[in-house]
């Protein structure tokens, strides 16, 4: 019998959807993209996920210890700060693969972008500075000292200055993105961490974990405002979409500070879970989402009434969280067990468990139309 090209075409898919190893197929027309990367701490790759069908679809080889993961809103490529290495890895979303890797500076942990997209900032904690990134060029631009032990830095969303929190010596420093010079360190509390500045760049909250408390800084005056006492530890601050509530989890107090931000103000402290490590808040701003890294859960809080709707479990040790783009599922990442948790936000269940490499950090999510797929059975 003599087959044509079209029926070759179709054995070639029916023996690839049975899960035999075939040839690979291309499809013709740019195909819509929904990926979410995450960085194995300890297994030195990042494991890519596809969003519709939540299978693996690739492992990448980065670099030393992988954390913060971050995906660029301009360009088809995703940042992976590798923690153990002081570089900066740049991943193709296209080709799911390491273009380039850049040296920063030492212990970084967290690239932070511009507004525009075109710049990334990284606090290195052990060398006391931040590298300013030309992510179009691919290059260090700028080393800008700060304190001692920077821990994060946050960009104010007009793009005029950076905020970064100095674990080391108990300040934030701020620094002039025009001139790219540090113009001030502002004291607050004991071992600064997590920041999140105001939508208007009014304002900069970060949560000091060493003293249990918030420090609310002027970013016009650039001094401080006051100290909002919240739990021990504050570990993570969520912002309410429109700015006017943050939510600070306590890890080891078990409870969530709600803070009003046009006040400068605590409203109240609630529970949580056991150590609740970072939350989320979808973009209704109506209900918050939060691991509790030591009950093996996620709490579902609804934001109007203060009211825990649900509590899910997920995995062992649940901490880095996102939503996809529709709301419609929560992706936590379960640290000792190393495996993200799908949860179905509609029925509040877990929906399926993915397997990831060990130790699962941070994760990102990048949706873009790409060029044809080509799918390979694996």
């Amino acid at each position: 019998m003599k087959w044509n090209s079209t029926a070759a075409l179709f054995l070639l898919c029916v023996l690839f959807l049975s899960g035999c190893r075939q040839a690979e197929i291309e499809t013709n027309a740019p195909t819509l993209r929904q990926y979410v990367f995450v960085s194995n701490g300890r297994s030195n790759t990042v494991t890519v996920v596809d969003l519709v069908t939540f299978q693996v679809r690739r492992t990448i080889p980065v670099g030393i210890g992988p954390t913060g993961v971050t995906a660029s809103p301009i360009r088809n490529e995703v940042y992976v700060v590798n923690t153990g290495s002081g570089t900066l890895s740049f991943l193709d979303a296209e080709k799911l693969e390491v273009e380039t890797e850049i040296p920063v500076g030492r212990s970084p942990f967290f690239l932070e972008l511009s507004p525009d997209g075109e710049t990334g900032y990284v606090a290195n904690a052990g060398s006391g500075t931040v590298s300013v990134v030309d992510l179009l060029a691919r290059r260090v631009s700028h080393t800008i000292a700060t304190g001692e032990y920077p821990a994060q830095a946050k960009a104010t969303p007009d793009g005029k200055l950076l905020a970064v929190s100095n674990r080391g010596e108990n300040t934030v420093s701020i620094i002039d993105l025009e001139q790219m010079r540090k113009v001030a360190d502002v004291p607050v509390g004991s071992e600064p961490g997590p920041l999140m500045v105001l939508p208007d760049s009014s304002q900069v909250f970060v949560g000091n974990t060493g003293s249990g408390n918030i420090s609310a800084i002027d970013l016009g005056s650039r001094q401080l405002i006051t100290h909002l006492e919240s739990g021990k530890t504050p570990a993570s601050l969520t912002l309410k979409p429109d700015g006017g509530e943050l939510f600070v989890t306590n890890f080891h107090s078990d409870s969530v500070t709600v803070i009003n931000t046009y006040a400068d103000e605590v409203t109240e402290n609630l529970r949580a879970g056991s150590n609740p490590s970072r939350a989320v808040v979808n973009r209704a701003g109506t209900l918050l989402y939060i691991s509790n890294f030591g009950s093996n859960s996620v709490s579902v809080l609804d934001v109007s009434n203060r009211r825990v709707l649900a509590s899910v479990p997920v995995g062992a040790q649940p901490d880095a969280l996102a939503l996809t783009p529709d709301d419609h599922y929560l992706l936590v990442l379960n640290s000792l067990s190393s495996e993200m948790a799908v949860v179905d936000t509609a029925v509040r269940s877990l929906f399926t468990l993915v397997p990831l490499g060990l130790g699962p950090r941070d994760l990102a999510i990048k949706v873009f139309r790409g060029p044809p797929v080509v799918a390979s059975s694996q």
